[in-house]
């Protein structure tokens, strides 16, 4: 084919994406002005969105949907699996996110069916978002066929859960999400690795790891780059312009 014809293709296909944008734009902008922007103490804003009925047309982005029960004031990042990451406090200057897994929190307290995590909590994030190895340490479980030698408690600093059953929690060192599992590799045990806010002064111990996830774990996120996003029902394609993050998603 001729180069003029190639030409031509670009620039259809960039006047395209170009609209395409402005549109997506228009509409984020229109259904933002209806939303809720409180949650409790939370204030809820840009690119995160509360979640009003499952009639109503999305405020933003599926990815930073907010569930707020209103009775309680808890909001809840909902895509992070069924269950959701209790949100607990919001920078928007440093994009970050103070968490909390009220899932993995329960049952580790529980009185009548206490058990370990048996899922990594990276596992339960959606794409835009990231736990923070700056701020967060490895807390890791391990759930064992059998007790591990008393040496080797001392050795990794290993510490019984309250769930029993030759189950038990070791602190690591700052979290990677590639987790070097050779590293925590425990010989007739599964591991299951949490991220734990870093208490103040740097002074935590693994016997303390209920208050450690209690504290919960910072997460940061991204604005949307180049890639293909959804758009409530619509798929776009976008240039990687970080401005166009208000309700586009990464699929």
């Amino acid at each position: 084919m001729a180069p003029s014809f190639f030409f031509a293709l670009v620039v259809v296909s960039a006047w395209w994406t170009a609209f395409m944008l402005a549109v997506a734009a228009r509409e984020a902008e229109e259904r933002g002005s209806g939303c809720p922007a409180k949650c409790g103490n939370l204030n809820i804003s840009s690119p995160f969105w509360i979640t009003q009925s499952q009639m109503d047309r999305p405020c933003g982005s599926l990815d930073f949907q907010v569930d707020c029960n209103q009775s309680t004031g808890v909001g809840t990042l909902r895509t992070s699996s069924i269950f959701g990451f209790q949100i607990i406090n919001i920078s928007y200057g440093e994009r970050t996110l103070l968490a909390l897994d009220r899932r993995k929190l329960d049952d580790l307290t529980s009185l009548n069916r206490c058990q370990i995590p048996s899922w990594n909590t990276s596992a339960k994030l959606a794409v835009p978002f990231r736990i923070s190895s700056a701020a967060n340490l490895d807390l890791v479980f391990y759930n064992c066929t059998k007790a591990p030698p008393a040496e080797r408690h001392e050795q990794l600093g290993l510490v019984e859960t309250r769930c029993r059953n030759n189950s038990f929690a070791r602190l690591g060192e700052r979290y990677d999400d590639r987790s070097n599992y050779d590293a925590y590799y425990l010989e007739g045990c599964r591991a299951t690795f949490l991220p734990a806010l870093e208490p103040p002064g740097g002074k935590a111990n693994a016997s303390r790891y209920e208050e450690l996830v209690r504290g919960g774990f910072l997460i940061t996120w991204d604005l949307p780059g180049q890639g293909i996003y959804r758009l409530a029902d619509k798929v776009v394609i976008l240039p990687n312009r970080g401005g166009w993050a208000t309700g586009m998603s990464k699929n």
